[in-house]
């Protein structure tokens, strides 16, 4: 298909990596209309060529930026502008740096070549081969340049859908943390709380608030996987908790609270999603502290004298994943002035040494518990540094979630 030169504006990205891949356009360059003529009648009748021809090279990168090219034919024995000028004028526009470039020549001189090649010219033929040969030519560079456009587009495309999923996770972070409990320091005991999330937006989230003058809550869950539904699970599960808005649950009974989320979060209607979860009730009255666990780790008991800790763990399944009431059992501890208990996901132990197989086990994180911390420095935030030392590594490949509370 032949035509005269008219200037257009594809009007975005997309379009133009469409127009590109079913057509080939082609500038040519060269001071002499009759050569123009030559080679517009080589590539008439060809239904996927689009020619252009500039006999001005002053004007050849205005006409080369306006039709986008895919192939540029360029002589290089021209007045008022040197061939190889050219050439790097095109090179040096972002338009049409990566535009192939065809230089013609009446003659093979290798020198020519050495500098045209040098200077970006990505072929070079003697005016003029038989036309199945320019043909061929203009085929393949088009085609190597179309590809490379498609590549471009798809990456682009890509980084703004990557760029896209990014802000929406870190706006469900920042929904999830405006749901967390702020720390508080009370007669009867003090609460402290951290998350840090992963790499990738993780399904913890957790809460401590009192039910009444005596009772009160702690809880801290962990759904399964990464990204957007994990979040919206546990804030579901956190906000039910929050607002005690389960029916027929005693929200003072931990074993009633389990079996009631059980109940509630069926993974056959949460797109098989489960959560793990630590639940426990302090009465201050009584220094009580009655618990139960679905499929969590175990909550770390460290008493102010002496240098051990209990481990506060029952029996009971994944929440979510067997729609059975009688799956949890309940238990208590006494708890005395002085003592701390951590409450914390499994992502906060179960990390790799860089380097190698080994992982953080539950007891040396649990033994790590039991020193107090530094003064001016908040136990929790030392755990985190123990467990980066341990991995080598700042960043964690799981949400890192740990609670504090200090019993008065």
């Amino acid at each position: 298909m032949s035509g005269t030169h008219a200037p257009f504006v594809l009007p975005d990205a997309e379009l133009d990596a469409s127009l590109k891949a079913s057509s080939i356009t082609v500038l040519m360059v060269d001071d002499q209309a009759m050569i123009g003529e030559v080679v517009r009648g080589m590539v008439e009748g060809e239904d996927d060529i689009h020619f252009y021809f500039c006999q001005d090279p002053k004007d050849a990168l205005n006409q080369a930026i306006a039709i986008e090219p895919t192939v540029i034919l360029q002589d290089l024995v021209m007045p008022d502008v040197d061939g190889l000028t050219l050439v790097q004028e095109f090179r040096a526009h972002r338009k049409t740096r990566d535009v192939p470039l065809i230089v013609l020549s009446s003659r093979e001189e290798p020198e020519t070549k050495y500098k045209a090649f040098s200077l970006g010219a990505n072929d070079y033929m003697v005016k003029f081969p038989d036309k199945l040969e320019v043909l061929a030519r203009i085929r393949y560079h088009s085609k190597a340049y179309i590809n490379k456009l498609e590549r471009d587009n798809a990456f682009d495309a890509l980084k703004a859908s990557q760029a896209s999923l990014r802000a929406e996770l870190d706006e469900a972070e920042r929904y999830v943390r405006s749901l967390l409990p702020e720390s508080m320091d009370e007669a009867s005991l003090a609460a402290e709380s951290l998350l840090i999330t992963s790499t990738t937006l993780g399904g913890d989230a957790f809460g401590y608030h009192w039910m009444d003058d005596d009772h009160f809550a702690i809880y801290l869950l962990d759904v399964c996987g990464h990204g957007v539904g994990a979040a919206l699970l546990s804030v579901s599960a956190m906000n039910v908790l929050r607002a005690q808005t389960l029916p027929g649950v005693e929200f003072r009974d931990p074993v009633s609270v389990l079996a009631g989320l059980n109940k509630a979060f069926d993974m056959e209607k949460q797109n098989q999603m489960y959560f793990t979860i630590w639940y426990g009730v302090y009465d201050k009255s009584t220094r009580e502290l009655k618990y139960s666990v679905g499929g969590h780790p175990p909550a770390i008991l460290v008493p102010k004298q002496g240098n051990s800790y209990q481990k506060l763990k029952t029996q009971g399944m994944l929440i979510g994943a067997m729609p059975d009431e009688n799956l949890f059992e309940g238990a208590s501890v006494q708890v005395n002035q002085g003592d701390r208990l951590y409450i914390f996901s499994d992502g906060v132990y179960e990390v790799l040494r860089k380097g190698s197989e080994e992982m953080l086990q539950l007891e040396p994180f649990a033994e790590a518990l039991v020193p107090s911390a530094e003064r001016g420095q908040r136990k929790i935030d030392a755990m985190v540094s123990f467990v980066q030392a341990f991995q080598g590594d700042p960043k964690f490949e799981d949400d890192f979630s740990l609670l504090e509370i200090t019993f008065k």
